[in-house]
């Protein structure tokens, strides 16, 4: 093999794995396939649908320095090679026979379908056979550039990685800690380790400032020193603009960094670069970091914006959680108590209060007083349908909770055995018919009396029959909801004459009947308004009025109740069924809190002591 084509397959070969950038793989690989195919001139075109220019080139290659003829009709004609190539695939094409001149072009694979690239090139003093030869070199290493990009996306996808994993590192003993400044601490430590920093710096804002809190391999610090002080002013630089801050600052950079400058001129940083950590869109704290061995590039900022977002709500938590909550709320209520009752004996001051308070509301305050009952949901129209004769279930076309129509289909008895009478009835009623009118031509007079009377009975069935059949099918006599009768599982089974096979109940004429204690019912006398909320539905409302109590109690296990009927006022809601339950409030009387809490018991100890 020539030394120039294994050159370009070593080449080739080594591309697949290249790391470099794209602009320095294209123009190696575009040598390298036009040396494979032992090119001319060779031309790289990307495609750009709906755009225009459609197609642009990213790259040329030729085997000579001077210009030809012929590598002038091949750049003209490379748009027009690309299109075809898209099409087809890939192609080859004299376009001189003479000089032995082919034009071939592949379509280059690439990790998207729909990404369009094309190697097009041009061959001189070939013949057909070696032509179609280097299409076939080129459509073996079309691969190479997918190949390629597939190699970068794994090394960017590995380095993402181990960038992630150095930021749950430094998590972990955030999260280990239970003390704010522990936490914050073993963060400052952690980032200045894996970032390299001289020293890593957190400040929280506190009062609409910032105030410095922890700083890397330093337990005690004094806020007071200007160091400290120049930290704080330049972390209220990055708070005030809510952005990353960078100093040197990098080119085409927009943000204000006055005092990052003069903090890293005081204090010899070199290069300095400050974060702001946001909790729920709001900024909270600042994080600055410096290191003399290098500036921080896009890359550093990536991961420490990675870090403090990860961090930040975890330290907030413990900021606000470092002493239990009710010593928390206790301090801070008797601070506030403090301003009015004085410093001494505080929260004796406050129960005496509280308790007059309460003691005044029981007796003054009057709140209307409701009674409570449990309701259910009943129908003022409910049809029960029946077996209209002796038979078998043949089809059920509902079952409980369905909503039917007026004349809609519930179910079907078996019809073969009433077939079988009908054509019994009709041969029999045929039969009588036709002797009725041969007695009557031979003039036997009491024969065709007998006939006919026994044609009339053979109709009689017949018409028993027909009805039965046309019954046979049972209907809902008027719109409404199937509430029993699940007869699914008894397809098949015999039912008799009578047999209740479903009842349905209208949906438009439903109320709701309460049980109201005997010990309430005196107070929801002459009223007319309440409440009522579904087990379902316990969020939702509806206001009822009362329609009539039924004069008789009813005697049930925990005692006697009135049976009091209510009429929901807008109306029942297209979910409402018959037999849902819930509990109703009745509106009564305006009563003090003391009455409604105490009614009962005072009822009770006066029935037992009898005053």
């Amino acid at each position: 093999m020539e030394p120039d084509f294994l050159s370009a397959m070593e080449e080739l070969a080594a591309l697949r794995q290249f790391a470099g950038a794209p602009r320095d793989f294209w123009p190696r690989f575009l040598n390298a396939a036009s040396r494979l195919a032992a090119a001319d001139a060779a031309a790289l075109l990307v495609g750009h649908p709906e755009q225009t220019p459609r197609w642009s080139r990213i790259g040329d290659w030729s085997s000579g320095a001077g210009p030809s003829r012929a590598r002038t009709q091949f750049n003209a004609q490379l748009e027009s090679v690309a299109e075809r190539c898209v099409r087809g695939g890939n192609f080859v094409e004299a376009t001189d026979d003479a000089a032995g001149t082919f034009t071939l072009a592949v379509r280059l694979k690439l990790p998207r379908p729909q990404d369009e690239a094309v190697l097009a090139a041009q061959l001189k003093d070939f013949t057909d056979a070696a032509a179609r030869e280097s299409l076939v070199r080129l459509n073996l290493v079309a691969d190479v550039p997918a190949a390629f990009q597939q190699h970068l996306a794994a090394q960017q996808a590995r380095a993402d990685v181990e960038k992630f994993a150095a930021v749950l590192d430094l998590n972990v003993p955030v999260n280990d800690a239970t003390r704010f400044l522990p936490a914050a601490l073993a963060f400052c430590n952690g980032l200045a380790t894996r970032f390299r920093c001289d020293r890593a710096s957190l400040g929280w804002v506190e009062g609409g400032y910032i105030r410095l809190r922890a700083m890397s391999r330093t337990e005690q610090f004094d806020r007071q020193m200007a160091a400290a002080q120049a930290l704080e002013a330049a972390m209220e630089e990055c708070a005030d603009q809510d952005e990353e801050i960078l100093w040197p600052p990098p080119e085409g950079a927009t943000t204000v960094a006055r005092d990052h400058e003069k903090f890293a001129a005081d204090q010899k940083s070199g290069n300095v670069c400050s974060v702001p950590l946001r909790l729920d869109g709001k900024g909270v704290a600042v994080l600055l970091c410096e290191r003399q061995v290098a500036a921080f590039n896009a890359a550093d900022l990536q991961q420490l914006r990675l870090a403090c977002d990860q961090v930040v709500r975890r330290l907030s938590e413990l900021k606000q959680h470092d002493r239990w909550f009710g010593a928390r709320w206790a301090a801070r209520a008797r601070e506030h108590f403090a301003g009015w009752l004085g410093p001494e004996h505080t929260w004796s001051k406050v129960a005496a209060i509280l308790l007059a308070l309460g003691v005044a509301a029981l007796f003054l305050v009057r709140v209307t007083y409701r009674v409570e009952g449990n309701f259910i949901l009943r129908s003022a129209e409910a049809e029960y349908l029946t077996a209209p004769f002796d038979g078998y279930i043949d089809r059920v076309f509902v079952r409980p909770g369905d909503t039917v129509t007026n004349g809609e289909r519930l179910l079907s008895l078996n019809r073969s055995e009433l077939l079988l009478d009908q054509a019994a009835a009709l041969a029999d009623l045929a039969r009588y018919q036709r002797q009725a009118e041969k007695d009557r031509a031979d003039g036997h007079i009491a024969d065709m009396r007998i006939d006919e009377a026994q044609a009339r009975q053979a109709q009689a069935q017949l018409d028993l029959v027909r009805y039965r059949l046309d019954h046979a099918v049972i209907r809902a006599g008027f719109r409404g909801v199937v509430v029993e009768g699940d007869l699914r599982e008894r397809i098949g089974s015999p039912v008799k004459q009578g047999d209740v096979l479903f009842k349905v109940a209208r949906i438009n004429t439903l109320y709701a009947q309460a049980d109201i204690r005997e010990s309430d019912v005196q107070h929801v006398l002459g009223r007319s308004r309440g409440e009522i909320a579904f087990v379902t539905q316990p969020k939702l409302k509806f206001p009822v009025t009362i329609q009539t109590i039924e004069p008789a109690a009813v005697t049930k296990k925990d005692g006697n109740v009135f049976l009091v009927r209510l009429r929901p006022v807008n109306g029942p809601a297209p979910w409402w069924r018959p037999g849902m339950t819930g509990l109703c409030k009745l509106s009564t009387d305006k009563r003090t809190l003391f009455w409604i809490l105490t009614h009962r018991t005072v009822d009770f100890l006066r029935m037992k002591l009898w005053f």
